[in-house]
């Protein structure tokens, strides 16, 4: 299956190896646009079959023929597999093609370091660059031997790759040592929104679902969005008014894919930690997709990765207006809550619905209400106050104090049992607006 050759890019040569491994297997459509999204051209899409890969070259002799020769008629520059390889074959593979080879991890951390935009981005991306071209480092220098002996031919004490090597473990340390710096930056923002009672709400789902564009629907911001995979990979937070809820952070995060990397996952630690952490997943899914089912499988694996997959998660099934039979709608569970919601962000369908979810789901997970302390109670109230949960307070004229109190259900418990307060003896009740 060939393909007219664009004027510009990457011309190269896809290679798609079908294994009896059920769920886990590779799709060549989703290869083919990750192609496109890192900039290349895809000339020729070579497909087989085995058993298990061999382990020299991957595939057998017949079809590494048959690459070559696809090579030699595209004029190709470089082969792309949909699979990963070890280091070994890709240098033996190499070796019989005589063109770059790169596999599907090194595809998707190419496209990852084109799409970086900030610092901690950049830094992230290079992290997973230089762990996964660590293993790789003898590729590049077949061409020296190692150094040899005898007068004027005595060198530094080291061949080229070992000083590549320690020169790389530098650099990744020097990352790990500024990427921890900037998590302690993103911990302090986290326990400021924390101390003030602002629910985090974290889109997640699959890469090209429509979380950027949905982002920028609710919250009017000017988040880069396209039609392409991997088209966020900073994560961006904004303000967003929920009524009856007040005010929520939203966080756009990096779209995940089958089989991410695992050393990307590792780089992203930081950025992540904004979804684990969330105290509700809007897990956003093209409901237009026929794959839909196994790329919501797919990113329940990464949540579970991160230990995100126990947390308060609404289903938004998005591009309905790709479904003329679906209008925007919510669909509840057997207890009235909400919890999957269907809507277009392109065409801006059902975002007020969205928003009415959002405020059902987060109201169940904290505690709102007026409660009524006695001067005995003095660190219940510093507690409160200390944790910025109070949002009102009047003295009544029996000298009870009323306080209007608003934070997460169990940050309250933890702050009840600390004061040495029975944990059922608060029960939210309506707010009273106390006249001066």
């Amino acid at each position: 299956m060939f393909f007219d050759r664009p004027d510009s890019g990457e011309g190269a040569i896809l290679v798609h190896i079908d294994f009896p491994e059920g769920a886990d297997r590779e799709d060549p459509r989703e290869f083919e646009e990750l192609v496109r999204s890192a900039g290349g051209a895809p000339l020729a899409l070579i497909k087989g079959s085995r058993t298990a890969p061999q382990p020299r070259t991957f595939v057998g002799k017949g079809k590494l023929e048959e690459i070559r020769q696809a090579v030699e008629y595209c004029e190709a520059e470089l082969v792309l597999f949909n699979h990963a390889l070890s280091p070994s074959q890709e240098r033996n593979i190499e070796q019989e093609l005589q063109c770059r080879v790169l596999d599907r991890t090194g595809l998707i951390l190419d496209i990852f370091a084109q799409r970086a935009r900030t610092h901690e981005g950049k830094l992230q991306v290079e992290l997973a660059q230089l762990q996964h071209q660590s293993t790789r480092l003898i590729r590049g220098w077949t061409h020296l031997e190692r150094q040899k002996g005898g007068i004027g031919l005595r060198g530094p004490g080291e061949t080229q790759l070992e000083s590549d090597r320690r020169l790389l473990r530098d650099r990744i340390k020097l990352i790990h040592k500024r990427l921890a710096k900037v998590n302690s930056q993103r911990e302090q923002g986290r326990r400021a929104r924390k101390r003030s009672a602002t629910p985090t709400v974290s889109l997640v789902g699959y890469t090209n679902a429509g979380k950027s564009t949905l982002f920028n629907a609710m919250t009017e911001a000017e988040v880069y969005a396209a039609d392409q995979l991997f088209a966020t990979l900073d994560p961006t937070l904004r303000r967003l008014a929920v009524d009856g809820l007040g005010e929520v952070v939203l966080v756009d995060t990096v779209g995940f894919i089958r089989h991410l990397p695992h050393k990307l996952v590792e780089a992203f630690k930081a950025t992540l930690q904004e979804t684990s952490e969330a105290n509700l997943l809007l897990h956003v899914i093209d409901a237009a997709d026929d794959e839909r089912q196994l790329n919501m499988e797919q990113v329940e694996i990464v949540l579970d990765e991160i230990n995100a997959l126990d947390r308060p998660t609404l289903q938004v099934f998005n591009k309905i207006d790709l479904m003329p039979e679906h209008g925007p709608r919510i669909d509840r569970d057997e207890t009235g809550k909400p919890w999957r919601v269907w809507v277009s962000a392109q065409q801006g369908l059902g975002l007020d619905l969205l928003k009415q979810s959002i405020g059902e789901c987060l109201s169940t997970t904290q505690f709102e209400g007026t409660i009524e302390l006695t001067h005995a109670d003095g660190q219940l109230r510093a507690l409160l106050y200390s944790n910025n949960a109070v949002q009102a307070e009047h003295i009544d004229d029996s000298g009870n104090i009323h306080l209007d109190v608003r934070l997460e259900q169990a940050d309250f418990q933890k702050i009840l049992s600390r004061a040495g307060v029975a944990p059922d003896r608060y029960i939210p009740q309506e707010k009273e607006f106390w006249q001066e």
